[in-house]
């Protein structure tokens, strides 16, 4: 059942986007027929069959591996229902703990292999029965974008936030966590028939794996990306560059060649002044905080992690400079109410102040606005505008996890 419901899951990420395969050196059983879009392997872990995760007292302990930030807030928030969830599902009298633990698993490698041994090593040094790891950096296999890779035989399980899309990413990540959870605790068991053996972790030994692929699962995975970038951010980080704008704009909007030349523009004018002045602020937010991912290596998956890094920083700063743009607009038009005068502004333009002119100038305004923000930003500290790139936040957790274990010599 389990199965059948974690399948589902998988569907609902992407109806036509996933697809679900297994390692040709796992045992599996399907509740689908092969070839349904929804089939999946199951993944034994041996010939008697999948074993009941449980501790000794009874209790399957769950722990919650989490990147730093946005997926530990996410693994923290389902924390608190998840434990009551997991038994209400499961019946039978089932109990679960759930833990949470925040670290920097992903430091230094986005290879799904090298993480599940990670995750695993974590796993062993604790009284954990099963490892769900979550990260909101995109993950790839053989070309694939990997949304979850599970592995049965010892109880892991690794999570890519932005493989759920950027809408109701909470519940999404609850669901894919709770099928997770309940497709590797297995059926229910005693502990009189043993606690499943725990063996070294190979290449090729993982149970099942949901790879989005298409168009459609490509933009699902930029579109999270985006979300895990949580662009609104960056609006109080631009706090300098916000000042230098409304400062450009409260002197425009008094200025009356600025008046006669919003006259005189037509709308597709202001629109290509607008697309013009976002596009510099964009462009001089990337090249001035180095938000361009460059990856070192040639190989065709590492160039279209790349584009994907590089599509999504675009994405996520291009949303934060136009909620500024907006904010700027509305302030702009709230400021030319109160300081501009019917007959100063005729005289000057030789056309009468309506409603249509006030917004005509403030939607002008905003974009030398902009423009003088994108110089303003020049002042700011790179790590707010940092924060937004996938590629940068990866080099603050590197950082990191150097500075927790400085007694190691740097590579």
């Amino acid at each position: 059942m389990a199965g059948r419901a974690l399948c589902g899951e998988a569907e609902e990420i992407s109806r036509t986007a996933i697809t679900c395969w297994r390692r040709p050196a796992c045992h599996a059983a399907s509740t689908l027929p092969r070839g349904h879009p929804g089939h999946f392997d199951r993944g034994a872990v041996g010939e008697e069959g999948p074993v009941m995760r449980v501790s000794s007292q009874g209790v399957t302990v769950v722990a919650l591996l989490a990147d730093p930030d946005a997926p530990t807030e996410i693994a923290q928030r389902m924390a608190r229902t998840l434990s009551a969830r997991l038994a209400e599902k499961a019946g039978q009298g089932r109990r679960f703990d759930v833990e949470v633990v925040s670290e920097p698993f992903t430091s230094g490698t986005e290879d799904p292999p090298t993480l599940m041994r990670r995750i695993m090593d974590r796993g062993s040094a604790e009284n954990w029965d099963i490892v769900v790891a979550l990260t909101d950096l995109p993950l790839h296999s053989q070309g694939r974008r990997l949304a979850v890779n599970l592995n049965h035989a010892h109880g892991l399980a690794l999570l890519s936030l932005p493989s759920l899309g950027g809408l109701r990413l909470q519940t999404r990540a609850r669901r894919a966590v709770e099928e997770a959870v309940l497709g590797l605790a297995g059926p229910h068991t005693t502990w009189a028939e043993g606690p499943p053996r725990r063996q070294p972790l190979e290449e090729g030994t993982d149970d099942l794996r949901y790879v989005v692929s298409g168009p459609r699962g490509y933009l699902r995975v930029l579109v999270g990306m985006v979300r895990a970038n949580r662009p609104w951010r960056l609006v109080p980080g631009l706090s300098k560059a916000l000042a230098a704008a409304l400062a450009t704009g409260a002197v425009a909007t008094v200025n009356s060649t600025v008046w006669s030349l919003a006259a005189s523009l037509s709308t597709p004018r202001l629109v290509i002044a607008m697309v013009g002045s976002v596009v510099i602020m964009i462009g001089w937010l990337i090249v001035d905080a180095e938000l361009w991912h460059r990856s070192a290596e040639s190989s065709p998956e590492a160039r279209q992690r790349a584009r994907l890094y590089n599509t999504s920083t675009v994405m996520t700063v291009g949303i934060g400079v136009l909620v500024c743009y907006v904010g700027l607009m509305v302030i702009n038009w709230v400021w030319a109410l109160f300081i501009l005068n019917d007959q100063v502004f005729a005289s000057a333009t030789r056309s009468p102040l309506h409603a249509e002119e006030y917004w005509t100038l403030s939607w002008f305004v905003a974009s030398v606005a902009t423009v003088g923000g994108a110089l303003g930003s020049g002042l700011e500290s790179d790590e707010a505008i940092r924060a937004a790139a996938y590629s940068k936040r990866e080099q603050e957790r590197r950082r990191t996890l150097q500075d927790d274990h400085g007694d190691q010599p740097s590579k």
